[in-house]
């Protein structure tokens, strides 16, 4: 593999599993604030206990993500220099404002949260965890600022004493539209992972015979929190993706063409639901939906989309000789796996909700198709964190593999970006050693998650601090 290939694999691995843990920090976060602000509004020892446990993972999945975020900025100076040296003036800003987001004011008040929960009152306390929530929300719009500018560069210009990229207008670049786009639609997907993991774990405490009596109803809690978190996050992935898809194919129409595998352009164009190539067939069997992606991609059915060899013979006279088409098969069936993995946690999640409403309970251990499809929940409870997982790894595949072979759509391209000095063994070795650090890591926090979810719950303010909710309680120091 050349030098370009072996960086490229490594930025997704690093990327792929540093962003496992972003969606969850994000939506586990708000999820703490929200159920600690129904305890502070009705005391209810479920929520309390709820949003420790949570509290809990999310500080263990902060943890992870620093880590892993940290790497992923090195890369750009590892292995993509000559786009750090052209572009550094305009990604520097928003690279500065996540890291002081997060090094500092995330940091520093999810130490606050749970250090003070026994010192500080219980307003001041709920207000420091609602900071921890709206600080990742700011953190993550300005990342995905960052990379819908490499999708759709606005707010820049050309120094021509250096030669660099200059950012020339901020307020352009953090309202670029693709981001705009972007933004609700990836915390619509952050929320199903975070949702998902609260299902499985309410799930496997609840009705799998563990934990005290007294604690099955703050499990089942979590369980149809989990549940309403992920069939909202999954409703809203869809609207907010249609409206996403309008704005791509606005913007990078090729995308959109690969997404379909459309090579020519098509009035009333039909939705593939998925094609294979049979022996004996010139053509892939296909099952297509009228109209659906002339109306996915422009809101009306009978538009006209443009497919791949319009768009590459376009792209050639326009940028030069070159091939502008981007690996169909992988954009192809990448769009249909997020779709697919998407629809399939949503589904899960209805279940859920439907099968516990008014009070019901699971039945893994009774008979007849529903207690049928209980036993396999239960049964495949690992499995289903996992989706919304899967879901946002080939989202993300295909979001960046769709806009090859440019690094900023129209402006720079891929094989321009690399480091020009590093060599292919020097990418295997730092490979192999993120890899190791990775795998370590994962399996910290694998095992935390377990060690928590396992562990018996506690209330969120201790029984000698609640003498008085409404004051400050603080303990005699011991030495």
């Amino acid at each position: 593999m050349t030098a370009l290939e072996l960086s490229r694999l490594q930025f997704a691995v690093v990327t792929v599993y540093h962003y496992l843990f972003v969606p969850l920090s994000i939506s586990l976060s708000v999820l703490t604030a929200g159920l600690q602000t129904a305890w502070w509004r009705n005391r209810d020892p479920r929520f309390g206990r709820a949003t420790m446990l949570v509290g809990k993972l999310l500080m263990a999945t902060f943890a992870v993500g620093v880590v892993t975020g940290l790497v992923q900025e090195f890369q750009f100076g590892l292995s993509w220099s000559a786009f750090a040296r052209y572009y550094g003036d305009v990604f520097g800003p928003t690279l500065a404002i996540e890291g002081m987001l997060a090094f500092f004011l995330e940091a520093t008040f999810l130490g606050l949260w749970w250090f003070g929960r026994d010192r500080l009152r219980p307003l001041v306390h709920l207000a420091t965890i609602w900071v921890v929530a709206v600080g990742t929300l700011i953190s993550a719009y300005v990342i995905l600022a960052a990379n819908a500018f490499m999708q759709h560069p606005v707010g820049v210009a050309i120094d021509p004493a250096t030669g660099r990229a200059q950012l020339s207008s901020f307020g352009a670049l953090i309202t670029n539209e693709v981001v705009v786009a972007a933004f609700p639609h990836t915390m619509a997907g952050a929320f199903m992972a975070g949702g998902a993991l609260l299902l499985a774990l309410g799930v496997w405490r609840r009705w799998k015979g563990a934990g005290s009596a007294d604690e099955a109803p703050t499990w089942r809690l979590l369980a149809r929190v989990g549940a309403w978190t992920t069939l909202v996050g999954g409703v809203a992935v869809a609207l907010t993706g249609d409206v996403l898809g309008k704005v791509m194919t606005e913007v990078q129409p090729m995308k959109m063409a690969a997404a379909e595998a459309l090579y020519e352009t098509t009035s009333h164009a039909p939705f593939s639901v998925f094609a294979v190539q049979l022996p004996g067939h010139a053509q892939p069997v296909s099952l297509d939906i009228p109209w659906l992606l002339s109306f996915l991609a422009t809101g009306d059915p009978t538009a006209t989309v443009q497919g791949i060899d319009d768009l590459q013979a376009q792209y050639a006279t326009q940028f030069g000789a070159g091939n502008y088409t981007p690996w169909i098969p992988v954009a192809y069936w990448t769009f249909r796996l997020m779709i697919g993995f998407g629809v399939l946690a949503t589904a899960v999640a209805a279940w859920v909700l439907w099968r516990t409403r008014r009070g019901r309970d699971l039945e893994p251990a009774g008979r007849g198709w529903f207690a049928l499809g209980d036993r396999w929940l239960v049964r495949f409870l690992p499995v289903i964190p996992a989706l919304p997982a899967a879901a946002a790894t080939v989202g993300w595949l295909f979001t960046e593999t769709a806009r090859q072979p440019w690094l900023v759509f129209g402006l720079f391209r891929t094989a321009d970006g690399v480091s020009p000095t590093l060599t292919p063994t020097e990418l295997v070795a730092s490979l192999a050693g993120f890899a190791l650090v990775y795998g370590v890591l994962a399996v910290v926090w694998v095992r935390l998650v377990v060690h928590v979810s396992r562990g018996g719950l506690v209330d969120l303010v201790p029984e000698q601090a609640e003498t008085n909710p409404a004051e400050s309680v603080v303990p005699e120091p011991s030495y």
